[in-house]
Order: structure tokens, then C-alpha cells, then sequence
């Protein structure tokens, strides 16, 4: 039995097939997709996997018929070869989150750079705001572009390893800097495990106290727990925040889109996503 008493859906020869590759696997997205498969009556299932053969994987993702695919690292970069078409989200940033498989051509997607833009709109960011963004990995790449393509002409990469703070710096025409001194920024971003739940700084703020006193702002990707010590201690002193739960739902959901063509209600999107939390 399932929720609310139903009877199982029946998994048959018909049953499109969803997926992740990553290299640590987690629960979110085949809770969350599974939930709404449930919800909805659809003939879906959704699996998560990793890998030490990507090109194998991805071989079996298109010969399979495999409908989609979520991507994260350390795959997002080195998948663009295996396919066949980049949307504008993936292509803008170069780097991939969701594969589309139709008829055995692969369409490429990242859904957290629509997500993230989708957001900086519903909070009504200002675009005059001065940011810093700490972190220089594929999520900050995403962060980043979807910055620079919503129009935020000023901010600063904050990043320790200095050729890959230099190289996203560049590409999307921001600063470099090693550290937060000496600028003010009204946005603050933190793209990096600082908080994450588990994790060798799980208790730690992503941002000095000032630093945080200061913004407008603050905006942190990680999304477990739900709220961070950086949300947590901005909600404090009613900063305006933006969670990395609301970030890896809303990314969730429009890969959910891309796969089966159904948009849910946002009341039933809230419960899936309070589900692959719980």
C-alpha cells in the first residue's frame, strides 16, 4: 500500500524509465520525482545511479530509452561530448544537469541556472545590487551566469583556489578575489559545503557576521539542512534570504516538466519536496 491507502502503480513494459548519474548519489530527486509519478498516476519510475564509465552510461541512457537523465558532479562538464543538443541554459554556462533522451537524441539542460534565474525575479533582486559569490565549482558556474545574464553588472568572486575563482571571474566580467575585504557587498552568495549537513563545517557560516550585517540578501544554495547557519543567523537579524531548498525544488520540478510534460500544482510541488526532504 502507498499513501492514502491506494494500491501501488503497476511497473510494466511501458514504464518510462528516469534517472541520476552522480558521484555521490543522494535521495532528493527519487523521492521527489517518485512522489509526484505517485501523485499524478504516471507511468514513470525514477532511479538514481553512479558510475566509473560515463560514456557507457550515457550509451545506455540513449540505447535504452531511457526518457531523462539528471546530471551532477563531477559529471556536468565532461557529459557535453556524448550528446547531441544544448539547450540555452546548458550552453550559456557549459555545463549540463538534465538530459532529455526523445526518440535517441540526447538534448541537453541545466535546470539550476533556470531555476536560479526564476529566482532572482520571485525575490526581486536588485540587479543594482553589488554581489559575492563564494565559490568557483559548476554550481557557482550556474550562479554566476544566470548573474551575469539577468543583467547584475557588479560583483566579485570570492574563491581560495585562485585559477578557477580568475577563469569563472572572466568568463562571465567580474572580479577575483580571494577574500571579502575591503568591499560591501548588498548580495551575498555562498556556493560552497560551508553549512551543508554532515559535512566537515556543517556548523559554520559562510560569511563573517559583518559581512552578512551588512547585505540585503543572502542567498545560500546548500540545500540540506533547509536552513543553514548562514540562513539561519540572516533570518535573525530579517535579512531577505533565498535557500538552497527552494533552489534544488524548483531545479527538480522544471526537470520534472522536461521529462513528462505534466506541471504540477505548486501545493502538490511543496509536498514532494517536503517528502524527499523528510
Amino acid at each position: 500500500m502507498t499513501r492514502g491507502g491506494c494500491m501501488p502503480r503497476e511497473i510494466n513494459k511501458d514504464t518510462l524509465l528516469c534517472m541520476s548519474l552522480a558521484g555521490r548519489p543522494g535521495n532528493f530527486g527519487t523521492r521527489f520525482h517518485n512522489f509526484l509519478y505517485d501523485e499524478l498516476n504516471l507511468n514513470f519510475v525514477y532511479k538514481a545511479f553512479t558510475t566509473s564509465d560515463l560514456q557507457a552510461a550515457i550509451g545506455g541512457v540513449r540505447a535504452l530509452g531511457i526518457r531523462g537523465c539528471a546530471v551532477s558532479m563531477p559529471f556536468k562538464e565532461a557529459c557535453i561530448p556524448l550528446l547531441d543538443e544544448m539547450d540555452e541554459s546548458a550552453s550559456a554556462i557549459q555545463s549540463v544537469n538534465t538530459i532529455v533522451n526523445t526518440d535517441g537524441r540526447l538534448r541537453a539542460y541545466n535546470t539550476d541556472y533556470i531555476a536560479i534565474a526564476q529566482l532572482l525575479d520571485t525575490h526581486r533582486v536588485s540587479r543594482d545590487s553589488v554581489f559575492a559569490l563564494r565559490g568557483s565549482g559548476g554550481m557557482a558556474k550556474a550562479v554566476a551566469c544566470a548573474l551575469r545574464d539577468a543583467g547584475f553588472p557588479s560583483g566579485h568572486i570570492i574563491a581560495r583556489n585562485e585559477t578557477a575563482g580568475r577563469q569563472l571571474a572572466q568568463t562571465c566580467g567580474y572580479e577575483w578575489k580571494s577574500d571579502v575585504s575591503g568591499i560591501e557587498p548588498r548580495l551575498i552568495i555562498n556556493v560552497t559545503p560551508i553549512g551543508m549537513a554532515g559535512g566537515p563545517e556543517s556548523g559554520e557560516l559562510a560569511f563573517a557576521p559583518e559581512v552578512i550585517d551588512r547585505a540585503e540578501t543572502v542567498f545560500d544554495v546548500v540545500a540540506l539542512p533547509p536552513e543553514t547557519p548562514l540562513i539561519r543567523y540572516a533570518r535573525s537579524i530579517d535579512k531577505k534570504v533565498i535557500t538552497g531548498a527552494e533552489v534544488i525544488a524548483l531545479q527538480a520540478l522544471e526537470q520534472f516538466v522536461l521529462y513528462t510534460g505534466v506541471r504540477p500544482e505548486d501545493e502538490l510541488v511543496q509536498r514532494a519536496a517536503e517528502h524527499a526532504r523528510s
